[in-house]
């Protein structure tokens, strides 16, 4: 009976975190969208989205607009341009019935929210083949309270959203030894992305070194491996060659000096250049170990010392610290998901040694040493003799923690009163941490009426604002018809962004399904959002002073007519003459804005 009441008052706790999670994050990513903060990658996916509906696969007139083709040929963006040639995405048609019922940007953002809740439950039903309900929900509530998960959340919709509830699938599938289960998430996990063969990689080799399944993790590392090779040189060129020459030269071209790689050549480059590796993987160090704290975080740092832990998520880890820009190691984008799922599984199977030590003082889990391994060892709840009693993952690391801990017993004797507190909540205090840190770091800017975006120069948008904004937008977009051809600028494209031709300004030509080079017919500019954060941000201020200009000269050449303008957002149509009214009010907003399009002192 206290078993049954343990057990039910864990399922609770989780259930109810879940769905607090579920209900702030939906509603904050949908104040993001509604409100105009929600960007570019939501509007590809949603046009690839509303492309699939129509029987045209993943095609993208947005994608094409950072295509190779493009961005380095010069090309004009086509509209049956595949966005395969980029990422190879074929698990999003799982979502298409789901999005051909409710076609709209608004959709991908539920179903975005609520798998990434999902794969929090899948965790607790993971977490218990080994755990106590008591520790197993606060697996679970770390993983809700995960930078690395509440961040891509509070987002666009992206394609590693899908990451933690197949893999901890897979994971639970495993354990239960269900292989009729375990193949076919394998296979979604590889079709989330070409990269998500890095993830599942991970799980094959922990399956080898742990000698649970060897025979399984082989031909999982084997089918990993041959179809990155094969996706990334032979298949995926088939639709465009952003793979060789955009996509690896800019992430991975520190390695090579020539302007196009294959994915092949970037390895042979990994391989024979030891020292350059390891210097990109350290460096920057501050970076790179501010990227692992903020990983390790919410579950109190137990994954570092978690050989499991690193055999997982150890090679997406490696595949982030690998490329070249900052941008990799933000917490707050898709890229961080790929490595949760190898983090909450090795913590998993840490505290399955130690399901005694929650109310134990850090101080005195730490001198039993982190890396021990108690005997006998643990074994899945109801499920005797399936853990071999050695392996090689756990073996040595347990040997060196166990001399470090011997030479660490004098120094924790002579510092009697540091981490008296208990783990339970050292681990409170942790996740209260992660959340704080969160929520602080305005996560794609989601609490932008919160948190401003900079104290000097002062940059801060508030809600009233953005608001009143908001509804000047759309007096503007509900005038273009939902069949034409349209070009806007990044926050306004989303809402647009559920037809077949569509650009980002100041892209104004294409090639339509004719194969005729044509222009859009609508242009849309949102330049009071610019305005707002040129201040303190250097792309937007470049942005401003472009695009400025260059509508200028479209409305003295008469290749576009200005038709409306409301406080900063200006709407023009092809070979159309302007609008008398709202010619004047641009003219006006012209004139208030000419200090800021001088050169900076």
């Amino acid at each position: 009976m206290l078993s049954n009441l343990q057990k039910n008052s864990g399922r609770r706790l989780v259930v109810t975190v879940a769905i607090a999670f579920f209900v702030v994050t939906l509603v904050f990513t949908l104040h993001r969208y509604y409100t105009f903060y929600a960007s570019f990658d939501q509007g590809i996916f949603n046009q690839v989205f509303w492309n699939s509906t129509q029987g045209r696969l993943f095609q993208s007139s947005l994608s094409s607009g950072l295509s190779t083709n493009v961005v380095h040929s010069g090309e004009v963006p086509d509209v049956s341009y595949h966005r395969l040639g980029q990422h190879f995405t074929p698990a999003l048609l799982l979502w298409l019935p789901i999005y051909s019922l409710f076609p709209s940007p608004v959709t991908l953002s539920v179903l975005h929210v609520t798998l990434v809740t999902a794969a929090g439950g899948v965790l607790y039903l993971l977490a218990r083949v080994y755990l106590q309900p008591a520790i197993a929900s606060w697996i679970a509530v770390s993983y809700y309270a995960a930078n690395a998960i509440a961040g891509p959340t509070l987002s666009n919709f992206h394609d590693n959203f899908q990451m933690p509830l197949f893999v901890f699938s897979l994971l639970l599938a495993m354990e239960k030894r269900w292989w009729w289960l375990f193949w076919p998430l394998a296979l979604c996990i590889l079709a989330v992305r070409a990269d998500g063969g890095i993830s599942l990689f991970g799980v094959g080799v922990y399956m080898i070194l742990s000698k649970r399944y060897p025979k399984q993790g082989l031909a999982i590392c084997t089918l990993s491996f041959t179809y990155i090779a094969i996706l990334t040189n032979w298949v995926m060129p088939l639709f465009s060659d952003d793979i060789s020459r955009r996509f690896t030269i800019e992430r991975f071209g520190q390695y090579v000096d020539k302007e196009e790689a294959t994915t092949l050549e970037i390895l042979w480059a990994f391989i024979s250049q030891p020292g350059l590796v390891m210097w990109e993987i350290i460096t920057p160090i501050g970076g790179k170990i501010k990227y692992l704290l903020g990983q390790w975080l919410p579950l109190a740092f137990i994954p570092a010392f978690s050989p499991g832990a690193w055999a997982i998520a150890g090679f997406p880890l490696l595949a982030i610290f690998l490329q070249q820009g900052q941008t990799a190691l933000s917490i707050n984008i898709r890229y961080a998901m790929t490595v949760v799922p190898g983090l909450f599984y090795g913590a998993i199977l840490w505290w399955s040694y130690r399901q005694q030590s929650l109310q134990t003082p850090v101080r005195d889990v730490i001198r039993q040493g982190l890396w021990n391994k108690p005997t006998p060892p643990p074994v899945p709840i109801n499920e005797p003799k399936q853990i071999p009693q050695t392996n090689l993952l756990t073996g040595k690391l347990a040997t060196w923690g166990d001399r470090l801990s011997k030479k660490a017993d004098h120094w924790w004797e002579t510092h009697p009163k540091l981490l008296k507190i208990s783990m339970q909540r050292f681990w409170a205090i942790c996740i209260g941490l992660s959340l704080l840190f969160t929520f602080t770091s305005n996560p794609n800017r989601t609490f932008y009426f919160i948190i401003p975006d900079s104290i000097n120069p002062w940059v801060y948008v508030s809600l009233p604002q953005q608001w009143q904004h908001s509804s000047y937008i759309r007096n503007l977009t509900s005038q273009i018809p939902p069949d034409a051809s349209v070009s806007a600028t990044t926050y306004l494209v989303p809402s647009l962004s559920g037809r077949r031709e569509i650009l980002r300004f100041p892209f104004l030509r294409f090639r339509n399904d004719a194969s005729e080079e044509v222009n859009v017919e609508y242009a849309i500019a949102d330049l009071w959002q610019l305005q707002q954060y040129l201040p303190a941000f250097k792309h937007d201020r470049a942005l401003f002073r472009d695009l400025v200009p260059f509508i200028e000269q479209l409305q003295a050449t008469n290749q576009y007519g200005i038709i409306g303008f409301e406080q900063g957002v200006v709407l023009m149509r092809r070979e159309t003459p302007s609008d008398s009214a709202a010619l004047a009010a641009w003219q006006r907003y012209r004139e208030e804005i000419e200090p800021l399009l001088q050169p900076d002192a």
